[in-house]
């Protein structure tokens, strides 16, 4: 039970440096830093892979302590080991202490990553308009000028000599 709470405990400090990352992550996106949120997600990326081995030694203890109760590991979840360690209050403390500290850690990841995710969102709509507008300036509507043959002369509305009006 130890190594569980000891695996639950690390992940729960990785988890938190991925939120001090993802709120890192939160400044580089409204700066427009670019070469920093790359820097950031080589950082998570790292962090992730180690939160990847944690989980497989968590599956590892979780699977030798559903052995030992005769439990299946698939439903076996800590809520149901923490009310079978009734008898063994310092134990239960100890997991329901890493269960609500890791709940409320990844909740806060989550809150974070989806106001990273909105912030993104936006700033690609931004980009969006502002190709749109440049593609908008470069097929601007032709004037009703008309050359003596009837045909119009070809000239576009804002876009006199390459797009500027040196003439005011």
């Amino acid at each position: 039970m130890e190594n569980l709470i000891d695996v639950l405990d690390s992940e729960n400090t990785e988890y938190d440096r991925l939120v001090t990352l993802a709120e890192s992550k939160t400044s580089a996106i409204v700066a427009g830093d670019i070469e920093n949120l790359g820097k950031i997600m080589e950082e998570e990326q790292e962090i992730v892979g180690r939160i990847q081995g944690m989980e497989k030694k968590r599956d590892k203890f979780l699977a030798d302590i559903a052995n030992v109760v005769n439990r299946d590991v698939e439903t076996l979840k800590l809520i149901d080991l923490i009310q079978m360690l009734e008898s063994m209050p310092d134990q239960k403390q100890k997991l329901e202490g890493v269960q609500k500290s890791l709940r409320m850690t990844i909740d806060k990841l989550r809150e974070t990553n989806g106001k990273n995710q909105m912030l993104l969102s936006e700033r690609l709509d931004m980009v969006n308009f502002n190709l749109d507008m440049i593609r908008a300036m470069k097929s601007a509507p032709q004037t009703a000028n008309y050359s003596r043959d009837a045909y119009t002369n070809g000239q576009s509305l804002g876009i006199l000599h390459g797009g500027f009006d040196a003439k005011q």
